[in-house]
């Protein structure tokens, strides 16, 4: 009879005095905040338009976002671009660096930046200058739509204002 109790008074002794090993402590979260240079795969979008340089090539394209550059706010962005429709198809691949003038966490985040393009089109060995490499401009608005998504408007002056694309996608939204 001495046994079953001394068993139950051990189980109680055990539950009212939690061990070490069974006390988890996680490591505190360092977060990055909005300073320094973080690269990688954080998101990416599609997006849709049209060429208004002459031929109103309808556009389609893909962006990355690349990372950060010493801000939160100056953001990589790679990203191509197929033009189909009255005349050659035109290939197109930017890499670019943006600001954004707002932080994620808005309605509308308004953003503009430039970089570079590698451009070229179907039959492209019949003309001297291609492929190209253009310098571009971007202004454009990411508006809230849900929690994981953003509406992207956008302007893309490419080759030095030679080429005007306007278009509109789905981006994907990161830190919200």
């Amino acid at each position: 009879m001495r046994s079953p109790w001394t068993r139950t008074l051990l189980v109680a002794l055990a539950a009212a005095m939690p061990l070490s090993a069974q006390e988890f402590h996680p490591p505190a979260v360092r977060r990055s905040g909005d300073q320094g240079t973080r690269i990688g795969l954080f998101g990416f979008g599609v997006r849709g338009g049209i060429d208004l340089s002459g031929k109103s090539q309808l556009v389609l394209g893909v962006t990355l976002d690349a990372g950060n550059l010493v801000s939160n706010r100056l953001r990589l962005r790679p990203s191509g671009e197929i033009g189909v429709f009255n005349g050659d198809n035109t290939y197109v691949g930017n890499f670019e660096a943006l600001y954004r003038f707002t932080s994620d966490d808005q309605a509308a985040t308004p953003y503009t930046g430039g970089g570079l393009s590698v451009a070229g089109r179907d039959r492209c060995g019949n003309y001297a200058d291609c492929p190209a490499l253009w310098i571009n401009a971007v202004v454009g608005v990411e508006i809230h739509y849900r929690s994981t998504f953003n509406w992207l408007l956008e302007y893309h002056a490419m080759d030095a204002f030679r080429h005007n694309r306007l278009y509109a996608g789905l981006t994907t939204r990161r830190g919200s």
